[in-house]
């Protein structure tokens, strides 16, 4: 923790203060969701498809809007759409806290999800702009506060509970009022060189024509349709394997604690020796060849302490490849955009992200339903690893071509 101390340190107020945003923001996030479906089943006595639809429009208005959120943060500026978003969470939560009723609770999850995508690309562009040339140890630090809200957050949201939801999703919404003000006293204002003088429409067609940027989109896809399996078919096997609620909370614990002690090191061993495209190559196939121990045991009839081991691996190697690619990715992004749409890029690359989760998680479903009634029990395993691998391949090969290189520099080319 020292290492991340003294790198957090190293960076200007406003880095600084959008690190610490990041984990007030999980922090609150993760404080709510993860009991929210239950308490709108057994606190709102709702049906499972109204529970289902409160669920799906939250994820669907925010992945939906993202790149309206990152164009309004290359126009408007960063520092409006940062702090609008946490405003409009602090009324979301506070809604979820406060009703019962089906309305107000889908009101409540569409201003909920409008809130992260106005944030989220405004904060990553805001960061990337800021750090400059130090951008993957910006972000690097960034996953650090990002991960360490997902370590809390539940923990947090538990012990409150104790109190009632209401009290939970009360807590979450101050927390976003706070990180408001906060950004509103000590966030300097800062925006993209993007003018109001071009049209909307030429901005989006610059960054969907922009075809190395799309093609590396493209390839990333199946990394976060894996990285998504924390929250699928690692959880869903640990529940088979009779680890119930402990061991899953255990899993997401596991990861978020490698992240938070091992991030900055890693990241900084990866750039001494790998270039961008090589560090988030090599880190797709890290998460690809985190699926084989749970293919190569899903046949064995093993006993359950030894049964869980496979799972245990999986989580540690699929966060050891996010950590590797991650800080490189988002460097990347905003290399690739150069200084004038770089909300828009990360808008555009976030909306594609979300499409990725959506399929992985209907086809990742799919597989693990026909494996159970056909005895292929090795399948989805073997497909997401493979998933991984094929990722990985397309990112190296875009790699080798050059088309990973910075704006500037591709145009000089």
């Amino acid at each position: 923790m020292r290492g991340v101390l003294r790198e957090f340190r190293s960076f200007e107020r406003p880095i600084q203060l959008l690190q610490i945003n990041q984990a007030g923001i999980n922090l609150g996030f993760y404080m709510l969701m993860p009991y929210l479906a239950q308490h709108l089943s057994a606190g709102a006595g709702l049906a499972v498809w109204a529970i289902g639809l409160v669920l799906g429009l939250r994820n669907m208005s925010q992945q939906g809007m993202f790149l309206i959120g990152g164009t309004l943060a290359d126009r408007v500026g960063y520092k409006p759409m940062i702090m609008l978003g946490c405003a409009l969470r602090t009324v979301g939560f506070a809604l979820f806290g406060l009703t019962t009723a089906l309305p107000l609770l889908i009101v409540a999850a569409v201003v909920t999800g409008l809130a992260g995508a106005l944030f989220n690309p405004a904060a990553r562009a805001y960061l990337a702009c800021e750090a400059g040339e130090r951008k993957v140890e910006a972000f690097a630090v960034f996953n650090v506060f990002y991960q360490g809200g997902i370590l809390l957050g539940p923990l947090v949201g538990i012990a409150l509970l104790k109190s009632g939801f209401t009290a939970v999703c009360l807590a979450a919404a101050a927390i976003f009022a706070v990180l408001t003000v906060l950004q509103g006293l000590w966030l300097p204002a800062r925006r993209g060189s993007a003018g109001k003088e071009q049209p909307v429409l030429r901005d989006w067609r610059q960054a969907f024509g922009d075809r190395a940027f799309v093609s590396f989109a493209a390839a990333m896809i199946a990394s976060y349709a894996l990285s998504y399996q924390m929250y699928l078919t690692l959880p869903l096997e640990v529940q088979r394997l009779g680890g119930g609620e402990t061991g899953v909370m255990a899993l997401y614990a596991i990861s978020a604690v490698l992240g938070i002690a091992g991030q900055v090191r890693l990241t900084d061993w990866c750039a001494l020796r790998w270039s961008r495209g090589q560090a988030i190559s090599r880190g797709l196939a890290l998460m690809g060849v985190a699926f084989v121990p749970p293919a190569a045991t899903a046949a064995l009839a093993l006993p359950p302490v030894w049964a869980i081991v496979p799972v245990v691996v999986c989580t540690l190697l699929l966060t050891l490849g996010t950590l590797v690619a991650f800080p490189f990715e988002m460097a990347t992004i905003a290399d690739m955009a150069g200084d004038r749409l770089i909300g828009t890029y990360y808008g555009l690359y976030n909306l594609l992200s979300g499409v990725g989760i959506l399929a992985g998680n209907l086809l990742s479903g799919a597989l693990v339903d026909v494996a159970r009634s056909s005895g292929l029990a090795g399948l989805p395993w073997v497909l997401l690893a493979a998933a991984g691998l094929a990722s990985a391949a397309a990112v190296g090969r875009l790699d080798r071509r050059g088309r990973l290189a910075p704006a500037a520099r591709a145009v000089a080319a």
